[in-house]
């Protein structure tokens, strides 16, 4: 096999039709040295159903699907661990990221590099509040972590076997796989596009998934926010320090006025920061217990592959 092609799927059932054709078009010229593996990240519509359809008529493509919803960058991985190709083609399912760059990609990867990612040059049809806060999070990600993430990047990429074989290598669960792929080196491009407005069904990372993403990736490439509490720790202590010695002056000088306002600021002040060094220790905390306990990634409950009903397949 020398191409797989990765999509993971969640409520895409109007994507899947045109995302397969468009797809069927991009790996002809590898006829059957190419597949298609379109994972279903536990859909609650016929998401499921318009892929064993497709299946039918596209011979290279294989479904798998979530025993439930596990998460965008979970479902990855479980698509990275079914390819077999020696090249990996990874986009979403809903088309903003042009499957049609394959060739563009492939051509710099034949020059030697390992990781070729696409670089949003433009974002059509996304509100100023959603480009303004992916800027922000590229940027402050980068400021925070200890391993340099291209900026405006997803996981529209085309990887080498031996990068997914180093990435695939790391087993934590909080998965951030844009960073992972960064973070194992290998030479890496970048090449720039216009990304697409979508045309069908909606996006599937609201402002609550987009901050969970974001402490993933910073909780996973860096310890710079258990520094950072340090040091709010040690600006806390020297203010206490410098007020404590005006209120010794003010009560040497006899000049102690009765009031509350001063006294809830500082309060509230140093609470707040008690509060977030508490909070930035329990998300590492967090992350400690789940990898202790060592679950699996995921279960696959149907495989197009397999004929027969099938046991659960666990991650090693």
């Amino acid at each position: 096999m020398f191409l797989s092609v990765v999509v993971p799927c969640m409520n895409e059932e109007e994507a899947i039709p045109a995302l397969v054709s468009r797809l069927e078009s991009v790996i002809a010229p590898y006829k059957d040295r190419a597949e298609i593996i379109l994972v279903d990240d536990g859909s609650t519509d016929g998401t499921w159903e318009a892929i064993l359809a497709a299946q039918t008529r596209v011979p290279q493509l294989r479904g798998l699907r979530m025993s439930m919803n596990r998460g965008h960058q979970i479902a990855l991985t479980a698509g990275l661990e079914a390819a077999r190709g020696g090249r990996i083609f990874m986009l979403d399912a809903d088309l903003q990221d042009p499957p049609e760059l394959l060739s563009d990609m492939m051509s710099l990867m034949d020059r030697g590099y390992d990781v070729v990612y696409g670089r949003r040059q433009e974002r059509q049809g996304e509100t100023w509040f959603k480009r303004a806060t992916a800027s922000v999070f590229y940027r402050l990600l980068n400021l925070m972590s200890d391993v340099d993430i291209p900026k405006d990047t997803g996981d529209f990429r085309l990887v080498s076997r031996r990068a997914l074989d180093a990435v695939l290598a790391m087993p934590e669960k909080a998965r951030f796989v844009r960073g992972m792929f960064a973070w194992v080196g290998f030479r890496q491009i970048g090449i720039e596009y216009t990304r697409a407005a979508r045309t069908v069904g909606e996006t599937k990372y609201p402002l609550r998934k987009m901050i969970r993403l974001a402490m993933d990736a910073m909780t996973a490439f860096s310890t710079k926010p258990l520094r950072l509490a340090t040091r709010l720790s040690f600006v806390s202590l020297g203010v206490s320090g410098l007020m404590m010695i005006y209120v010794i002056h003010s009560m040497l000088a006899y000049q102690t006025v009765p009031g509350w306002a001063s006294v809830i600021l500082a309060i509230s002040a140093f609470s707040g920061v008690q509060l977030l060094t508490l909070g930035i220790l329990g998300e590492y905390i967090g992350r400690l217990y789940l990898e202790a306990k060592n679950r699996p990634l995921y279960f696959v409950s149907e495989d197009t592959e397999t004929p027969m009903p099938v046991q659960l397949r666990t991650r090693a």
